[in-house]
């Protein structure tokens, strides 16, 4: 018996399908992500009558005390409230130089403690020159 041989199909892979789903899952991705840049801290500063600009020296060392008495030092928020923490960043971040300025900047509504802590601190460690921001009483 002689029998026709059957024509052998090519054998392809029909990527139509897939380019459909990458797409789909790379709209999925663009519209789901949020490109939202890190916010910086708003804060209501004390008002003064008195207050003396600063000499605009950049080597200062800015603490910043949110409302809830939060600390935030060179752009970094620390772990934790307590005095052991907030030393050590200091002493840190400072590089055992205190002689630059120590610059306390806290919204109106933080803590009192909160303040007298960072001055009670730079003190023991040794910076000469502590600031605190204001705003004028003039400017509104």
């Amino acid at each position: 018996m002689q029998f026709k041989r059957q024509r052998r199909q090519d054998i392809d892979v029909n990527l139509t399908p897939l380019i459909d789903v990458v797409f789909l899952l790379l709209i999925f991705f663009m519209v789901s992500t949020s490109f939202v840049k890190e916010s910086h801290l708003t804060l209501n500063l004390p008002r003064a009558t008195n207050s003396q600009s600063s000499d605009g020296r950049t080597g200062s060392l800015e603490v910043v005390i949110d409302q809830n008495g939060f600390y935030r030092i060179a752009d970094k928020s620390l772990i934790d409230d307590s005095v052991a923490t907030l030393s050590s960043a200091l002493r840190n971040l400072s590089g055992e130089n205190y002689q630059q300025p120590l610059t306390i900047t806290a919204d109106a509504g933080a803590p009192y403690q909160a303040v007298v802590r960072v001055i009670d601190i730079g003190g023991k460690l040794g910076f000469s020159q502590v600031n605190i921001t204001t705003q004028d009483e003039d400017a509104e």
